[in-house]
C-alpha cells in the first residue's frame, strides 16, 4: 500500500488497536463458550453460536459508527453475512469453528483474482487509507500507477496479503482436526492476529521505502516542467 505523500501518521501499522481486537477476539468468545457449555448445558454447536455473538454484535457496531460504505466496512458486513448464514445453516461444530477463516480464506482468494485486473485489490485499500477523500492525494495517489515499481509494488502486497488469508484458513482446518474447540477459539485470533501485524509491518516498511523514491520522483517531474 502506497502513498506518494509523506506522513508521519502512516509510518507505521496501528499494531496497538490490532493487538487489542485479537485480545478481545481470543478472550471474550472463549468466555462466552465456555458459560454457555457450563452454566447453559448447551451443546457443543450451541455453544459456538453463543461465542459468534460477540464478533458478530462487535463488526456490527463498528458498521453503525463508520456510517459510510468504506473497504473496512464491506468486510465487516460480509463476515456478518457468513456468521450468520453458518449459524442459520446448522451443520457440525467444526464447521461452525471454520466459519471466520472460510471468510478469510475468500478474502485471499479476491486478492489473487485481482491481480488480473488493472489494479489490484490492496492498491483500492492503500488509497483509500492513504489519501481518504481529499480529491489532491487521490489525484496523486492515482498518478503513481504510472511508475513501474508503485505498480510492482501494489501487485505484491496484494499477493503476500492473499497468502496470509489463505494460510489462515489452512492453519484453522488443521487446529480444528488436532484439537479441541475451547483452544481453537483461543489460537485462531492469535494466529491471524500475528499474520496480520506482520504482513501489514512489512507492508509499511517496503511501502514506505517506495513511496519516499516515487515522492522524489514527482518532485524531479516538478522541476523538469518548470
Amino acid at each position: 500500500m502506497l502513498h506518494p505523500e509523506p506522513s508521519a501518521n502512516v509510518s507505521r501499522p496501528p499494531i496497538g488497536g490490532i493487538v487489542w481486537t485479537v485480545a478481545l477476539n481470543a478472550v471474550v468468545p472463549v468466555l462466552l463458550y465456555e458459560a454457555a457449555r457450563r452454566y447453559g448445558s448447551f451443546s457443543e454447536f450451541a455453544a459456538l453460536a453463543v461465542a459468534a455473538v460477540f464478533p458478530i454484535v462487535r463488526s456490527g457496531f463498528e458498521l453503525l459508527v463508520r456510517k459510510q460504505i468504506d473497504p473496512i466496512a464491506i468486510l465487516i458486513l460480509l463476515g456478518i453475512g457468513a456468521d450468520c448464514v453458518s449459524i442459520s445453516l446448522g451443520g457440525s461444530a467444526r464447521l461452525l469453528l471454520v466459519r471466520e477463516s472460510v471468510f478469510t480464506g475468500a478474502f485471499g482468494l479476491a486478492c489473487f483474482v485481482s491481480l488480473l485486473l488493472p489494479r489490484p485489490m490492496m492498491f483500492y485499500f492503500g488509497r483509500f487509507f492513504f489519501a481518504g477523500t481529499d480529491p489532491v492525494r487521490v489525484a496523486r495517489f492515482n498518478g503513481a500507477w504510472q511508475f513501474a515499481e508503485v505498480r510492482f509494488t501494489h501487485r505484491l502486497i496484494t499477493i503476500v496479503w492473499g497468502l496470509a488469508f489463505v494460510g489462515d484458513l489452512l492453519i484453522r482446518i488443521l487446529l480444528i482436526v488436532y484439537l479441541p474447540a475451547s483452544l481453537v477459539l483461543i489460537i485462531s485470533p492469535i494466529v491471524l492476529g500475528v499474520m496480520i501485524v506482520s504482513v501489514m509491518t512489512w507492508a509499511f516498511a517496503y511501502g514506505g521505502r517506495v513511496r519516499a523514491r516515487t515522492m522524489k520522483r514527482f518532485e524531479e517531474l516538478g522541476s523538469a516542467t518548470n
